[in-house]
């Protein structure tokens, strides 16, 4: 990663001073962070959308992640999306995607290169098409990458023959619980094949839950390697530990009984993620909005409306004038912030908010920090529009999350000073 990029992650995440535990915890997840975390953003597109109400006026500014949601908010044809992102890694992917929608000749071409993420025709279509359109630094960053990767002839755009959905720090920590599974003769990938939601929580009953109570299922799933490697920072780690009331297995496991039972297989690209690391590339129900041919072509003529850069929320905020966003997708990115940080981010929403300013966000615990953490002047701006946020929780096919959050700016305030 840049060092523009590290220390914008290290003023996110450093909020506790070195010498303490916290400070120290925090440190160590930055380090782990700096690198190549998601290869798929896990907050549901679907919910989003029906939350921010999306018209052909709408200005998005969200997290990038990696770039899988700024294209499905693409589909709805807003005015415009900014998409930010502190971490280099994630935005070099996210830009990939917008030159591979460019560039590829074809839907069938795009879909191997994100859908499939594993041909070697990837690698030549990279090189024919795509290459020659990327600058210097994302070229070194998917061709080259550090001096051992270069050694080692790892280049990090092999992914795409290799599945994409194998690695980042994420992938990597899937293929180990699958690992895992196989060693304890459990088959969570049979829940693919269910035809029902009945048939699915006979699955999950049989294959799923089980799984965590093996003895190296608890030791894995207690470390603090491994919810780092879930891009959950120390801050999220302690909302999550409180809910749990200590025990965090019985948590994982209720967070992953959503996800396998609460929905239709056939229709959650989360749940295929999870339980096989690929999506249904035969039937096309279990994929993104983004990769569904019949939005391939509404996509490649609408990136004209997508921007990006790497930097932090409120920087790229102060950057804008008054009244030019109207929609804003925090993520879960507020669980790391403080009440100081929060405050400013807040401000700057009600500075550059439109009238009819919608904001949504995830949380690692039920809660919303803005009921606690915003002075009071500056949180009576806002609506918070609770009952719909838990309606549209239960919606969300991912269950990553303890918690789902809209809020609203029906007016311009005339003062936005806390």
């Amino acid at each position: 990663m840049s060092s523009v990029s590290a220390g914008l992650l290290k003023t996110a995440v450093h909020q506790d001073s070195l010498m303490t535990r916290q400070g120290m915890l925090q440190r160590m997840f930055s380090l782990w962070f700096n690198g190549f975390v998601y290869n798929q953003i896990w907050e549901d597109p679907e919910v989003d959308i029906e939350a921010l109400e999306l018209t052909p006026e709408s200005r998005i500014f969200t997290i990038s992640s990696g770039g899988c949601n700024l294209l499905n908010y693409l589909v709805e044809k807003p005015e415009k999306i900014v998409a930010v992102d502190l971490n280099q890694y994630h935005m070099n992917l996210t830009r990939l995607k917008l030159a591979s929608l460019e560039h590829l000749p074809d839907y069938k071409s795009f879909f191997d290169f994100f859908g499939l993420a594993d041909k070697p025709q990837n690698i030549e279509n990279y090189y024919q098409y795509i290459q020659p359109h990327m600058d210097e630094k994302a070229r070194t960053f998917w061709e080259k990458g550090s001096l051992l990767r270069r050694a080692t002839g790892k280049a990090r755009i092999k992914y795409f023959k290799k599945n994409l959905y194998y690695y980042a720090r994420f992938g990597r920590f899937m293929r180990l619980l699958h690992r895992i599974s196989k060693m304890t003769k459990y088959k969570p990938e049979r829940i693919l094949q269910a035809q029902t939601i009945a048939e699915q929580e006979q699955i999950f009953n049989e294959e799923i839950a089980p799984f965590f109570d093996n003895w190296l299922v608890k030791k894995v799933g207690n470390m603090r390697l491994a919810v780092f490697s879930l891009g959950i920072p120390p801050q999220q780690h302690e909302f999550m530990k409180e809910e749990s009331k200590g025990n965090l297995i019985n948590l994982y496991r209720e967070r992953v009984r959503h996800l396998a039972c609460d929905f239709p297989i056939q229709t959650n690209y989360f749940a295929w993620q999870g339980f096989s690391l690929r999506y249904d590339s035969e039937k096309l129900g279990a994929v993104p909005e983004y990769l569904k041919p019949e939005n391939y072509d509404d996509l490649k003529q609408n990136l004209h409306r997508v921007e990006t850069h790497v930097t932090s929320l409120i920087d790229y905020l102060k950057s804008q004038p008054n009244n030019s966003l109207d929609r804003f997708v925090f993520l879960d990115s507020q669980d790391w912030m403080n009440p100081e940080v929060l405050t400013g981010l807040w401000q700057e929403v009600a500075r550059v908010g439109k009238p009819g300013t919608r904001i949504i966000f995830r949380t690692a615990s039920i809660d919303s920090p803005i009921e606690t953490d915003l002075p009071p002047e500056l949180r009576k701006l806002f609506v918070y529009e609770e009952e719909r946020s838990k309606e549209l929780y239960k919606k969300d096919r991912s269950a990553i999350y303890g918690g789902f959050h809209i809020y609203s700016m029906p007016s311009k305030p005339n003062s936005v000073d806390a």
